[in-house]
This record gives C-alpha cells, structure tokens and sequence, in this order.
C-alpha cells in the first residue's frame, strides 16, 4: 500500500509515485514476500486516524480476502494510533515502512554486533506501540514482521523492554570501547582509513571485492552488507589505507536504525575520505544521493572529503556512458563499473590525489647497497620513478609519503619540487 500526499517544501528531485513504489516493491522482494496486489492512493490530506480514508480501508480488506494475504504493507510511517486503528478494521497483520526495513536488517544481521544493533532499532520502535497490538503482538512464526526479538520481548510489559533496551545499549558501548581500542592500534601506525558509503544497492560491496579481491556478499537484495568490513589496499603510490564497507542508506531511514547502528558507522566518521558510490542507471539519482547526504549530516560526516564514484557505468548507453567518463577524466567525478572493473584504477589514483594526512613527496636518495633492509623498505613503500648506480651507492628518484621520508633524512640528495615542506615537518 503505498500512500501519497503533498509534502510542504518538497525537492524538485523527490521521487514520483512510480518510482517510490517501485523501490518500495524492491523492499518487500528482499524480505522474501510475494507481492499480491498494489494498491495505491494520493490524498491531499492524510487521514490523523488511519492515513487512509474509509473507503479505501474497506477497498484493502476486500483484495486481503480476496487474495488470502496475511500481510498489509503500508510505504509510510504509522503512528501508535494508526497502527492500532488500522490492525482493527483489517482482516491480517499491518506493518508500516519502518518495521519492514527493521525486518530485512534482522534477516541480514550475521554478527553479534548487528544482532544487537537490529534487536535495539526493533525495541526502541516498539515500545510506544505495544499498547493493544491484538493479532500483531500475538502471531509470531514464520514471515515479514516476525523476525523481532522474540516472543519473550515483545508480550512482556515495557518495563521489562525498557531493561533490555538498557542492556542492549550497554552491550553495544562495550562494542564502541572494543572499536576504539582496535583504531588506537591502527593509529599507532599511520593507515588512514577510506570508507565506501551510498544508498543501498549502489554496487558498494562488488566495488570492495574488485578493489581489495575480498569474498562480501554481493547481492541485488536491499541492505545485503549490515556488518562492516575492513581490508587493506595498496594505492598507486604504494601507500596503504584501509577501505570500509558499509550499511547502505536508503530515503527515510529509520532514525532508530542510525542511532543503534552509530557503533557500525564510526568508520565513516573517522574516515579521512568518504567514497560516495552512486548508482549512474538510476532514474532518481539526485534524490538518493541528497539522501545520501541526509545521513551523513546525521551523522556530523558531511564536511568530509568526499569523492563522488558513479558505478554501474556498463549499464549505461554509449553516449551516457562517454560523457560520464569525460567528467572523470576532468576531475569532477569517478566513473566506473564494478562488476567489469573499468575505471577502477583511476579511482584508487583518485584515492590517492584526496589524502592529505601522509602527504606524497618527492625526493632523491643516496642509499649504500649492503643497506639491506633501508632499500627494502623503499621498494616496499615508495615509487621509484628512477635508478642507477654509482661504486656502492644505489641512487633512486622516489614518491613516497612523507612519513616514511622523513625517517630517510640522512640518505636524501635534495627534496623534489612537491616535497620539500612536507619533508621538513615531518
């Protein structure tokens, strides 16, 4: 069931009625449901009550009967009331766009860190909404909806809740301590950290595969990638950084779930460059990437360096697909495929342009071969643009990251044109 009304000051780049059902369908497909009508319905003014206008109540009950559904789904949030007025006069289950996406995350969570996080989204909505849920609060089993935190949880009284969403709030500052402590050890050695971030199936997890040729579940379902993960990558210049994966956002996302799942999205906030992977087919880019931004502002990231990475750019046609790689090339943006791979070098190039923390300097070094392990540590670290030999002295010509030049001081010729400054405050 989808419902549309005016919304005051809304976006050019909103999404049509077509549209947002179309990615409401794609919703409930990766809940695992079978679709057995749409109905939709614009209103100039949303029922207080029921959302919905009587008429139309009696329209849903008709095709739920008709159709033998055992679930109603509505693509808007609903109050307490409405849920409870509605559950009333409708003849099966009644779940709004909130404890569907709730939903799909309980079926995606495979840590304990994600099960807590889902479990804690899923209590903090319920709890103003336990009082006289009926056939809701008493079917569990199998299907959409049921995958919550149990019968236990959601038939005791909301003290009981209460108490464990306290817990569930100290587990997961127990989990925030933990990541802390593993970034303090990170940053013990300088690896700055670049996070991938984007709306849900932008192509994020086959982006983190092709880059770092790791196994992530790559799926077409909404919200496949729940848990965050970490891998190293050399860049072109032979530094390493760390690339995160992360949740996908999606238009109006729970604020329950950026508020459980901040202990995952620390990664974005410390990331010193934000990927922001767009999907270049969509129809309504402009409206998932303000999105996009939407939660990165929730999420106090939104000053942060950010390169745009339109992906998907092998679904494109031949001239859509020129022009985006035209912009690339000029800088604007990062064109690419995951899945074929194209574009992926300029975008690790352009990875490597963004970093500011360990900045990329130029020098000449003097190194005497039985000094083993120094020439090891410059083939290992830096880009050696030139080499030659003179008795014992190997001389080099190198790009590398300052940090690693400045413990190379009393090997260095003259800094090159980019390096000196960076050299001598390191």
């Amino acid at each position: 069931m989808r419902t549309v009304a005016p919304q005051p000051g809304a976006s050019s780049t909103a999404l049509d009625a077509e549209e947002s059902l179309a990615e409401f369908r794609e919703l409930v497909l990766s809940a695992g449901a079978e679709i057995a009508a749409e109905i939709l319905q614009r209103r100039p003014k949303l029922d207080p009550a029921t959302l919905i206008g009587s008429g139309k109540i009696e329209e849903i009950a008709g095709v739920a009967e008709s159709t033998q559904a055992d679930l109603v789904l509505f693509d808007h949030d609903l109050s307490p009331t409405q849920l409870r007025n509605l559950d009333a006069a409708l003849p099966c289950r009644v779940l709004d766009r909130t404890q569907l996406i709730l939903d799909i995350f309980a079926r995606h969570a495979r840590t304990r860190e994600g099960q807590l996080q889902v479990e804690l989204a899923q209590l903090e909505y319920m709890l103003p909404r336990l009082t006289g849920r009926g056939k809701s609060m008493s079917q569990t089993g199998g299907g959409i909806g049921t995958r919550g935190p149990g019968e236990t949880q959601l038939e005791t009284d909301r003290r009981r809740i209460q108490r464990r969403i306290d817990q569930l709030k100290k587990d997961l500052d127990a989990v925030r301590r933990v990541r802390r402590q593993q970034r303090q050890r990170r940053e013990a050695v300088p690896v700055p950290t670049v996070a991938l971030v984007g709306y849900t199936n932008a192509g994020k997890s086959t982006l983190f595969n092709r880059i770092t040729g790791g196994q992530v579940l790559e799926s077409a379902r909404m919200f496949a990638t729940l848990d965050p993960k970490l891998r190293a990558i050399e860049l072109p210049s032979r530094r390493k950084v760390l690339l995160s994966d992360t949740v996908g956002f999606i238009r109006n996302l729970p604020h329950t779930l950026v508020t459980s799942f901040r202990a995952t999205l620390e990664e974005v906030e410390q990331a010193e460059v934000l990927l922001h992977v767009r999907d270049a087919a969509s129809t309504y880019g402009e409206e998932q990437k303000i999105q996009v931004e939407r939660v990165l502002g929730e999420l106090e990231a939104l000053n942060k360096p950010r390169l745009e990475v339109m992906n998907k750019i092998d679904l494109l046609g031949e001239t859509e697909r020129h022009g985006l790689l035209e912009a690339s090339a000029a800088g604007s943006e990062v064109a690419v495929s995951a899945r074929t791979g194209e574009g992926t070098d300029q975008l690790l190039e352009a990875i490597d342009r963004a970093l500011h923390t360990d900045p990329l300097v130029e020098a000449e070094l003097r190194v005497p071969q039985q000094e083993g392990a120094v020439l090891a540590a410059i083939e290992a670290g830096m880009l050696i643009r030139n080499r030659s030999y003179e008795g014992n002295l190997v001389h080099l010509a190198v790009t590398g990251p300052a940090s690693l030049m400045g413990r190379l001081r009393e090997y260095r010729l003259r800094d090159g044109k980019a390096g000196a400054e960076a050299v001598s405050a390191s």
